[in-house]
């Protein structure tokens, strides 16, 4: 049963964004197209292999996750699983689409095992420390305080993905952001529950761990596709920091309670989510496309700050000074005695009276880019 866009509140530029799909992940998935989605997180079943119940001391059992879907009859049958719905999976993810998935040390080495064997290129994994994880009762066993994300693209070859290091950076008091995050477990008024005030889904991931792997590898307006979709976190974040979701479901309870969830979201202003960006996320613009779209022309002659050093522009959009030639970053080297410069501050060229880097020319033609979607 596909649920209702419009009730979940979000605009449709395809008749399964923004939706619900109630069914078994693999056979749910093929109601998308190929390349469709920018982003996959995934928490599948974990494979728990509890034993019997968990008592505290004081003998009142402990709300473990002993549903009948965490359950596999052998550690053949889930990595069969495993494999299907991955390759579901990547199918409907883009070339530069990256894919997060979540578990603990029961699932996590085999579902990465699996990643790589059908060639997902691991980026990162990312260990989730929880502020308030749950004791160990048995004391036989170190307390489980984390859990692990692996992040991978869908293949080697992928080098465009979204990572907004920048806007990471900057939030981290402009510290390079760590593969371990600090986050309390869902606890409190987001913890979902039912009708008997029991936890409507042992597994509710916190919002703030979601936002960030979505601030972490999403744009606005990015598709977020979670094949095991749960209480609605993944869809409620997205809609909230303005991306798409498509979530997929087989149980209905889950279903009716995300879709109440994600209907209740108020979306950020577009102003609220703009993205720090930062010179690697810009287009590249190579020397050469000065001189095609004629705003340098071949013979001008270039010279740093200080007039101290000067090179002529060739029409192959290298620098020329005597009897050497090379591009503008090898010449301003050479010139210096460096090993390395960057070209595009250290030439300029005469404008009013006066000199000018370079490099302003390439910003223009690099708004022109921006502005014509390149």
């Amino acid at each position: 049963m596909l649920q209702s866009a419009e009730l979940l509140g979000a605009p449709v530029a395809a008749p399964w964004l923004n939706t619900i799909i109630k069914g078994d992940c693999v056979a749910a998935l093929e109601k998308l197209p190929d390349n469709s989605v920018d982003v996959v997180f995934a928490d599948p079943p974990y494979n728990l292999q509890l034993d019997g119940d968990l008592h505290r001391p004081d003998q009142s059992k402990v709300d473990a996750v002993d549903d009948h879907w965490d359950q596999f009859e052998s550690f053949a049958a889930y990595d069969a699983f495993t494999r299907a719905w991955l390759l579901a999976v990547r199918r409907v993810l883009k070339p530069n689409g990256t894919i997060w998935v979540i578990g603990s040390y029961h699932n996590i080495f085999r579902v990465g095992s699996a990643m790589q064997d059908l060639g997902f290129w691991i980026l990162n994994d990312v260990v989730w420390r929880k502020t308030n994880p749950m004791p160990n009762f048995r004391g036989r066993r170190f307390q489980n305080a984390h859990e692990t994300m692996i992040w991978a693209s869908r293949d080697a070859k992928a080098k465009s993905y979204t990572f907004n290091y920048d806007a990471l950076k900057a939030s981290n008091d402009d510290i390079q952001m760590r593969s371990d995050w600090l986050f309390p477990i869902c606890t409190g008024n987001e913890r979902l529950k039912d009708e008997n005030g029991n936890k409507l889904h042992p597994t509710q991931k916190p919002e703030a761990l979601i936002a960030r792997i979505m601030m972490a590898s999403t744009r606005p307006g990015d598709v977020v596709l979670d094949p095991f979709f749960g209480s609605g976190t993944t869809g409620a974040v997205a809609k909230r920091l303005g991306r798409n979701f498509v979530g997929v479901e087989r149980e209905q309870d889950y279903i009716d309670a995300a879709t109440d969830r994600i209907a209740s979201v108020k979306p950020l202003a577009d102003n609220d989510l703009s993205m720090l960006t930062g010179k690697r996320s810009e287009p590249r613009v190579a020397f050469v496309s000065l001189i095609d779209s004629g705003m340098i022309k071949p013979g001008t002659v270039l010279c740093d700050a200080k007039r101290r050093w000067f090179a002529k522009v060739r029409a192959d959009g290298t620098l020329a000074a005597g009897e050497n030639a090379g591009s503008i970053h090898r010449m301003g080297a050479q010139a210096q005695g460096l090993d390395a410069c960057n070209g595009w501050t250290f030439w300029h060229y005469e404008r009013n009276g006066g000199l000018t880097q370079i490099d302003e020319l390439r910003r223009i033609v690099r708004l022109g880019m921006e502005r014509a979607g390149a």
